[in-house]
């Protein structure tokens, strides 16, 4: 019995196995930098893949099935949600400040100019002009999923779900081929390490991004979510506008303006 309304999580492996798959993939990413060698890494990225779907089973049976997940826990969750969004920002942050510490001032080894001798940039109104239309529409489908659900009208929400995961899809494809034609690598100067590390690391957000709306369409799927329960979708709507608003920025200062 307890007289509070926090749930205290029982006993669990998961952070164990979590923290041996972190420490397994940097070291045999370490030896794949060095040696060539993936078998270590790729057994680390395993470990973390299997612990990810076994810990967040166990959430999702605590939240759905047994009732744990109170007011005062799910408001809880939302707060940590917004704290690590928080955190994310600054982490985008740090490649911007690098961005623009490089090409507000380029130094005499860039030739005192940006981009730096040498470099070609992308068009700004080709594939980066398409993605941005791409992601300001899947963040117009992900809150139009929002309102469904809250309205409890769940053939709407499982539509613009689809919709924003097909989106998230097309974006990653671009993306990709994009990189397949840069006229630079990351190894060009400082110019290539700021493109690749910030639009590099927004694409992986959009993966996550889209693996996590795809887990609130499965949960939906499987009636899950209700119009006052769905603190999942919700918090995969929140991290989705995050990743649609850093692109909006980078968009704007490494495409167009640092062009």
């Amino acid at each position: 019995m307890k007289n509070h309304p926090f749930h205290l999580v029982e006993n669990s492996p998961w952070p164990l196995t979590a923290s041996m798959g972190i420490m397994t993939s940097t070291s045999g990413t370490v030896l794949w930098f060095h040696n060539n060698q993936s078998l270590l890494m790729n057994l680390g990225a395993l470990i973390i893949i299997l612990t990810m779907i076994q810990w967040w089973r166990d959430v999702i049976r605590e939240s759905t099935f047994q009732g744990i997940h109170t007011k005062q826990v799910i408001k809880s969750m939302k707060w940590g949600m917004m704290l690590f969004i928080l955190s994310e920002v600054l982490f985008f942050s740090s490649f911007f400040w690098a961005f623009f510490h490089s090409s507000l001032t380029p130094t005499i080894e860039l030739g005192m100019q940006w981009p730096p001798a040498g470099i070609k940039s992308f068009n700004p109104m080709g594939i980066p002009l398409l993605n941005t239309l791409i992601l300001l529409s899947s963040g117009i489908s992900i809150t139009w999923a929002h309102n469904a659900i809250i309205n409890n009208n769940f053939s709407q929400t499982k539509q613009s779900l689809w919709i924003t995961i097909l989106m998230g899809i097309y974006f990653t494809m671009l993306q990709a081929i994009e990189y397949l034609e840069a006229p630079f690598s990351m190894a060009d100067s400082i110019y290539g390490s700021t493109f690749f590390m910030s639009t590099g690391f927004h694409g992986l957000h959009v993966i996550i991004g889209t693996i996590f709306i795809t887990i609130s369409t499965i949960r939906t799927l499987k009636l899950h979510m209700s119009m006052q329960h769905h603190v999942g979708f919700e918090t995969s709507a929140w991290y989705w506008h995050f990743v649609d608003v850093v692109w909006l920025f980078l968009y704007t200062s490494m495409y167009w303006w640092g062009k």
